[in-house]
This record gives structure tokens, C-alpha cells and sequence, in this order.
């Protein structure tokens, strides 16, 4: 009788281990088993209020493309009284856009920035000039009133000014172009996608004025793109590479279906009661995305800061005075992450 006791209970202990072990196998198959890592999360600071300048980054979001690499993101919206660069230096922003010639000059002031995406690379400043004041060539205004961005979005065009030798009278521009629409200067300085259709979209005819595209004229360079502090790669490379992959995803989708893109910008800028209109969003995103996709491969590789486009705006930078040292092409670019394909 005990040998009969004795071998239940073994049995017992047996089938006990097997059913624990079945379960086992069921949740870990289930992923009930072990808890699954937490997002990582990325608080975006963007350089102005929401608008299509930014449509890679709502489409990314809403898409799903971050949460799909497990990354938890947040979008705050930018405006004249913030600086994405002082939101990352304060912790406030884990990630945020800027120009190169402004990341460059925040680099040269202390801040320990690291390129993790090159979006724009083609220049959209533009110089608009009234075509009854006789300006039709950009040497025409010598000596003549123009209104004129400061700091980093100064550099191109003083760049150019010493290059053809000529002296506006330089007037400071801040946040709009109602100077030059009530003819206080004869030229202002202008984006293509912003500041050039607001100006049409005002009710000035397209030949009444002269569009100069800097580009066009050898001095432009590469404008918005990805930043983090070095501390944020250090601490989340995997995080800071998924970031920019999934913005250029997001990017890549604008452009395919811009239409689905323009909806989502206009839905975050009614959230916050902007005065945007459909019109000149569209204008914006169809702008941009010229800036963003090259028409031919050699042109650029879409989300990459090349050695050369560096340089030159490292030399300019430099020229006047702007920046006094730059870091290698390697040390800004982050070179241990790899490249957004």
C-alpha cells in the first residue's frame, strides 16, 4: 500500500512540473510571460508654430511610424517667444529642428549638438524685391532700403552681398513682411515656401515683384534638421537612430499621398486656433518637399549632411564671424549612428 502511496505521489509531482512547464511555454508563446520594455520617450521641439514645415513629423506620429519602433513621442510646438535650442539645453526637448547655420553657431556657443538627420538641403531663402523700384538684378540694390533677418539667417545673404560688392541699407526683419508690402523697404528677405506666397496671397501679382532664390545665386545652404545633445545619443543610440528613421518615414509618406499630409498639418494648427489657411499649406508642402526629395540622385541623399555641404557652411560661418571654431565633420554628424537610408 505505501509503494502504491509513494508512486501517486510521484506521478503527481510529475504531471504538476509538466502542466507548470505547458503553462510556461503557453504565456511565454502569448507574451504574457515576461512584461515587454516601455517606449522610450522623445519630446520633439520645433522651431515655429505648427505648420507644413513640419509635416514629416505629424505624419511619422500619426502613422504610427515612431510607436512602431518603440518610441513614445511628443511634438511641441515652436513660436517667436521659444528656442529649441535652449529646450534641449534645459531638458525640456530630448530632440529638436534647426538650420545648420544655427546648429553650427549653438555648437560654437557650448552647446554639444549632434546632427542625427539632414532634412532640408536645398536653400529656400529668398530675396523678393518690388520690380517698379528698377531692381531686376540682385546688384541693384546697392545702397537701397532692405529688410533683413538676423544672426544665422543673415549669414547667406551678407555672404552675397560681399561677393558682388554691393551695401543695402539693412533694415532688421523680424517675424513678418508688412514692412515691404507697405513699401517701408524696396527688398526683403524671404523663405520660398513661406514668406514669397504670403506676399502673393496679399494681393501683390507675381511680375510686380523680382524673386531672387539664393540657391540659385551659389549661396545657399542646408537648412532644417534633426539635433540632440550628445548626452541624449550616449544614453539612447538606438532611440536617437529610430527617431530619425522614422521621421524621414514620415517624411517619404508626405510625399506620396500630400494630400493625406496636408489634412494632418491642418489638424494639429486648428488644435491650437492658428490662423492657417489650406491654400498656403499646400503651397508650403509642395515647396518643401522639393527641398527634402532631390529630382536626381546625385543631387543629395535624402536625410544625409554631406562633407561638402558641411564645409561650405562651416567656411561661411567662419568668414563672418558668426562662429569662431567648428567641430569635425565626424564629431557634428555622429558618425557612430547609422545614416538615414
Amino acid at each position: 500500500m505505501m509503494n502504491l502511496e509513494r508512486i501517486k505521489a510521484s506521478v503527481g509531482r510529475k504531471l504538476h512540473r509538466q502542466m507548470g512547464l505547458v503553462a510556461f511555454l503557453l504565456l511565454a508563446a502569448l507574451g504574457l510571460g515576461s512584461q515587454a520594455p516601455a517606449p522610450t520617450k522623445v519630446r520633439l521641439a520645433l522651431q515655429w508654430n505648427h505648420q507644413s514645415q513640419f509635416a514629416g513629423y505629424y505624419v511619422a506620429l500619426d502613422k504610427g511610424y515612431y510607436s512602431a519602433r518603440g518610441l513614445d513621442v511628443t511634438i511641441l510646438e515652436g513660436g517667436p517667444d521659444k528656442d529649441p535650442m535652449e529646450e534641449l539645453r534645459s531638458g525640456a526637448a530630448d530632440v529638436a529642428t534647426q538650420f545648420l547655420t544655427g546648429a553650427l553657431t549653438a555648437r560654437d556657443g557650448g552647446t554639444p549638438l549632434v546632427s542625427l538627420a539632414q532634412v532640408v538641403n536645398r536653400s529656400n531663402l529668398a530675396i523678393v524685391a518690388w520690380k517698379d523700384r528698377r531692381i531686376r538684378r540682385v546688384e541693384d540694390l546697392q545702397g537701397r532700403p532692405m529688410s533683413l533677418w538676423a544672426e544665422q539667417f543673415s549669414a547667406p545673404y551678407l555672404a552675397l552681398f560681399k561677393a558682388r560688392g554691393i551695401q543695402p541699407a539693412i533694415i532688421p526683419q523680424y517675424y513678418s513682411v508688412e514692412l515691404f508690402l507697405r513699401r517701408g523697404v524696396e527688398a526683403c528677405s524671404a523663405m520660398q515656401y513661406n514668406e514669397v506666397h504670403r506676399i502673393f496671397q496679399a494681393g501683390v501679382d507675381a511680375d510686380e515683384v523680382t524673386v531672387f532664390s539664393m540657391h540659385d545665386l551659389g549661396f545657399g545652404f542646408p537648412e532644417d534638421g534633426l539635433y540632440c545633445l550628445q548626452s541624449f545619443v550616449a544614453r539612447s543610440p538606438e532611440a536617437s537612430r529610430a527617431f530619425a528613421e522614422a521621421s524621414m518615414e514620415g517624411w517619404k509618406t508626405a510625399q506620396k499621398s500630400p494630400e493625406e499630409a496636408l489634412a494632418i498639418v491642418m489638424k494639429r494648427a486648428r488644435a491650437v486656433h492658428l490662423p492657417a489657411n489650406e491654400a498656403h499649406m499646400r503651397w508650403m508642402l509642395t515647396s518643401i518637399l522639393k527641398s527634402i526629395f532631390p529630382e536626381s540622385a546625385e543631387a543629395w541623399k535624402p536625410g544625409e549632411l554631406s562633407r561638402e555641404d558641411y564645409g561650405r557652411t562651416v567656411s561661411l560661418l567662419l568668414e563672418r564671424g558668426l562662429i569662431k571654431a567648428a567641430p569635425s565633420y565626424e564629431a557634428f554628424t555622429g558618425k557612430e549612428l547609422a545614416r538615414v537610408p
